[in-house]
């Protein structure tokens, strides 16, 4: 299962507009290949692992404090948590397997929607849970609200992190293979193309 082509064209051109460092413009040194460079954050995946396996606990204790105190919440705060709920579940699905795919197999538009995904979505729903104290918080779901934001917080970070890594070396390696091409095939055109230029811009200013 991958993202469709479009999603994917779209995520890619966001990543490199955003991501892409304008003040690199090559390998540090003649000898820097990217390809030989691991990209994978090991802080992001130990991350998403522990996710896995906080975010049933999470929901679990959500729930079951939904439904002790939902007799003393108001019409609107019970159609809200219920809808928050549903979307929650339905993101992190979504948002934990576009981490795993986009870390470990380094797919720079799978990261980019995780990255989205965490970042305009889950992260304001687990502040708006905590925060909002219209819907009379308990001090469970305070606790658990506070785990879910940290692992929230540092995945964006990690995340941005390693994404400007891999734009910057697929961008090093389009560049590289551009100056490999150059130097297979040379292309006599431009430098006759330079010479007529030049004789041009002499003929133009004439004897002094």
């Amino acid at each position: 299962m991958s993202l469709p082509q479009p999603l994917r064209r779209r995520l890619s051109s966001f990543s490199r507009t955003v991501f892409t460092d304008s003040r690199r413009t090559g390998p540090q040194y003649p000898g820097d290949r990217p390809d030989s460079e691991m990209l994978s954050s090991l802080p992001l995946q130990m991350s998403l692992y522990f996710n896995v396996y906080f975010f049933p606990f999470w929901w679990l204790s959500t729930v079951v404090m939904l439904q002790l105190k939902y007799s003393f919440l108001s019409d609107y705060y019970k159609f809200i948590l219920v809808t928050i709920m549903i979307l929650a579940s339905l993101i992190e699905v979504i948002r934990l397997y576009l981490g795993y795919m986009g870390n470990l197999q380094e797919k720079v538009p799978e990261l980019a929607g995780f990255w989205l995904l965490t970042l305009l979505l889950q992260l304001p729903i687990i502040l708006f849970l905590l925060f909002n104290e219209g819907l009379k918080i308990q001090p469970l779901e305070r606790a658990v609200h506070i785990i879910f934001a940290l692992f929230l917080t540092f995945q964006v970070i990690a995340a941005f992190v390693t994404l400007k890594r891999m734009v910057n070396k697929l961008a090093t390696h389009f560049r590289l293979n551009e100056f490999d091409q150059l130097e297979e095939h040379p292309m006599p055109y431009f430098y006759s193309l330079d010479k007529e230029e030049r004789a041009v811009s002499m003929a133009g200013r004439g004897p002094d």
